[in-house]
Parts: C-alpha cells; structure tokens; sequence
C-alpha cells in the first residue's frame, strides 16, 4: 500500500467537469488509483449517470457531486458573455469542492477536455493545498469547439491560448495515442506520457446465459417498435421467459435461434464528430441492396415476409438490428429521421443501459460500429475499445491515427462512406449466422486484441510510475 513517510495513505483527486458515468477512462483510473496505487481517491465530478457498480461499492474511493451549472432567466445576454458567466460559476464551484469539501490530496488527475475553467482551477486548487497535478489528454477541448464555431472564431483562439497555458503547468500529463503525445511535445511543449484505453475485466465476451438473461431484461424495449411496425416488432408475441428474439431456452439449455438477427451496436454521443446519417444510409442502402439481392421489387408484402422470418424461414442475408446507446444533443433529431425510414430488414432501437449492462450488450452483439472521427484527429473512441474488450469486431469510420487502434482484416474494418458501410455489412453477413467465415475470423482478432492487454496491466505499466513519481 502507497503512504507517506508518516504512514498517511496518499490521496489523489479526480477531476471531471462532466457527468462521471459517462466518463469511462476516469472510473478506470479511479478503480486503478484505489486498487493499484493503494490511495484514497475522491472523485469530482457532475452527475448525471450511475457510475460502474465497481466504482460505487469500493470502500476507497468517494465520490463527490457537483451541481451541473444551468443557466436559466437570462436570454437577453449574449452568448458569449452567458458563456464567461457559466465558466466564472464552475470555477468557482470547482475551487470550492477541490479546496474546501474533499480531504487535502497528494496529486490531481484532471481529465482535458473541458479545458475551461478545468485546468486553471484545478492548477490554483494544487497551488493552495500543496499538491501536484497530472493532466489527462482525451482531445484537445479547442478543436470541439472548433467544430461549431470554425477554428479561426476569436472564442476558439482564446480557448486554445487558455487550454496551451495551463496544460503546460501540469507536473505531468497522459495522452491516448503516440500522434497526440508527438502534437504535445512538438507544438505544445509538454512532455505526455501514452496510456492507451484498455478495457477492464468486466468487459468480456457474454456467455448464453447472461444473453439470455439481458435480451430477457430489454426484450420489451428490443420488441417495440420506434415507428410503425418493423421486422423486429412482429416477434413481440412470442416473447416470454423462455424466449427472446435472440434466444431460446429449453429444459434449461439455452440456445441462439438460428433464424435470429443480427446484432449491430453503436454508441454514440450524438454530436458533430459523429455523422450519424452515415450509419441511417448504410442501412437503408443494406435494406435495398438486399432486396434487390433477393429479386423483390417494392410490390413486395412486407408483412407477408416478416411472418416468414418469425416462422423460421431463412435468407442468405440476416435481418439486421441496430442498438444505439448513448446521450447528446441530436439524439431526438436523428430519432426522428429513424421513424420516417421504410425499411424491410433493418430496425433500429435507441436506449441508455445501466453501466452493468453496457459490456453485456456489447459481449452479445456480432458487429460494432464506431463513427467517431476525431476534432482533433489525434485521439482514439474509447467504444471501440470496449467493444475489442468484448470480444467485437469494429466498422471504424477512418481517420488519421485509427489505425493505431483497429487493425484492417484482423479485429476490423474502415469505412469513409455509408456505400463502404453498407459493402461490408453485406459482406459480413452473408451466409449468417453459420456461415459467414469473414465475421468470424475478424471476431477471433478482436477475441486476441481483448487477451492481449487489459486497462490494468496497461496502467501498472505506464501511469502508475508517473503517479508514484508525481505524489512523492
């Protein structure tokens, strides 16, 4: 166990401006700070969402909520001025928590970005208690804000002085690929030290029976439709406890139904490094590639065929079925656009799972979709992590460092269009679920990049030297 000289246990203060359960690579750090490094941690953070039950029920780490900062009654100020009041707020709330409401800690660790008013609290909060702090490099926060103001708007050349200045007062820094770590060094001055996202151990590939037992749980969610009647809706009657649309159970053996669909998942956090619309057209170009495929014409009875499926005929091609998780503003835009699709063999269904039941879901799916492009180019989706964890083969959007993380042909593929999407879906699954050779060999890569390397060897081995080293 880490102490002082005086036998005190050292105590670390996590940091994030941002809903904490939706803030996976801080609870990993958390749990790894409290179990690996042997310190008290207290986590700072908004809420929002449930933390992993992990993080919840560990007796070392404490966890302390700040108000989200909502400012109501002024929509006469302008909007950068609303934006200066908001920050003013969370400065000082944070400097409150970091200096007042949590026990004097040894080191900071402060997620970036948001790099406003973040850095510059938590370096006066590590000024005024005598500790040291650890910046940990997501993206840069002034290439997001890039996104919708342009990278030439005076508010983001601000924020990039702001985020340049106080990142470089840190007494050390992570960073999630080696392009980013070369950005820091040679532009920035800061000498960044690589922690790739690596997935715990309670991501794994879900046996039978806990797909059972989660297509059980969601099976109303899973069977209702978003709009009108879809190929996944006709199965809701004969859903019950032994019965899922994925699964069947029978005199206590469980099985994965032959004629089941197949499962597609993304997260996704329905913002503007993310085109959702690219996933909406490839799937409506799989519904119509198929069917032409197949020779049907639009005459076809739609109804007529989904009856067959559920009676057990099958296709060369599968049914496919979306899951979109995740929280963010264009959430309700794209979901519209969803119930205006016709589509045959393609239904979607949005949610927001419990933390326990996020690696389930990503344990039982057969292909995981990342449309995470990067503000920045320079960092890497976490989900595509997870999903590896999982044991789930990726369709990456590509951009410039993604190849640091999916392999081409091994635990993935890279697509820049919705055509290129929709090619490899089609690819993917055909002959579903025996035999298609190609997703299976592309799930026994992502089996591999899963035993390769956990977040907790990956932390031991680069982060928990700079900790010990940065706290005394």
């Amino acid at each position: 166990m880490a102490g002082s000289a005086a036998g005190r246990r050292k105590r670390a203060a996590v940091v994030v401006l941002g809903d904490i359960g939706r803030s996976p690579r801080m609870q990993y750090h958390s749990l790894s700070l409290a179990n690996q490094a042997g310190m008290e941690v207290d986590i700072v953070a908004n809420g929002g969402s449930d933390p992993h039950l992990s993080l919840r029920e560990n007796p070392s780490i404490h966890i302390h909520e700040m108000k989200t900062v909502k400012l109501t009654g002024i929509s006469k100020i302008s909007g950068a001025l609303a934006l200066l009041l908001k920050a003013a707020i969370q400065f000082i709330m944070l400097v409150w928590f970091l200096c007042f409401k949590i026990p004097r800690p040894d080191v900071l660790l402060v997620q970036n970005p948001p790099s406003v008013p973040t850095l510059a609290a938590v370096k006066l909060a590590s000024w005024l208690r005598g500790a040291k702090f650890i910046v940990d490099w997501h993206n840069f926060g002034y290439t997001l804000l890039g996104l919708s103001h342009g990278r030439s708007h005076i508010i983001v050349k601000i924020y990039f002085w702001f985020e340049k200045h106080f990142g470089r007062m840190a007494d050390g820094a992570f960073c999630v690929t080696k392009a980013m770590q070369h950005e820091l060094a040679q532009n920035w001055g800061i000498r960044a030290t690589v922690l790739y996202d690596q997935s715990p151990d309670f991501f794994h590939p879900a046996s039978l029976m806990e797909k059972h037992g989660l297509f059980s749980r969601l099976g109303n969610t899973i069977c209702s439709a978003m709009g009108n009647a879809d190929c996944i809706s006709v199965e809701k009657e004969v859903q019950d406890m032994n019965t899922t649309v994925f699964t069947s159970k029978n005199d206590g053996e469980i099985f994965l139904k032959p004629n089941r669909p197949a499962l597609v998942v993304s997260s996704t956090s329905w913002t503007l490094d993310e085109d959702f619309s690219i996933l909406l057209e490839a799937a409506l170009m799989y519904d119509r590639r198929v069917a032409a495929t197949l020779g049907e014409d639009d005459s076809m009875d739609e109804g007529q065929l989904w009856i067959d499926i559920k009676n057990g005929k099958q296709f060369v091609y599968p049914r496919l079925l979306f899951i979109i998780t995740g929280k963010g503003p264009d959430r309700k835009k794209y979901e519209d656009q969803i119930r205006r699709l016709k589509l045959r063999r393609v239904a979607f269904r949005t949610m927001w799972l419990a933390s326990e039941d996020y690696p389930l879901l990503l344990g039982s799916a057969d292909i995981g979709v990342s449309l995470h492009t990067s503000s920045s180019g320079l960092d890497l989706p976490m989900k595509v992590v997870d999903m590896f964890g999982c044991g789930l083969p990726v369709c990456a959007a590509s951009f410039s460092c993604i190849e640091e993380l999916v392999k081409v042909n091994k635990n993935g593929l890279l697509f820049s269009t919705s055509s290129e999407l929709a090619e490899e879906l089609m690819m993917l699954f055909k002959g579903f679920p025996e035999e298609c050779d190609a997703l299976k060999s592309l799930k026994e890569g992502a089996i591999d990049t899963a035993s390769s390397s956990k977040w907790s060897t990956e932390w031991e081995t680069n982060a928990l030297p700079l900790v010990n080293q940065v706290s005394g």
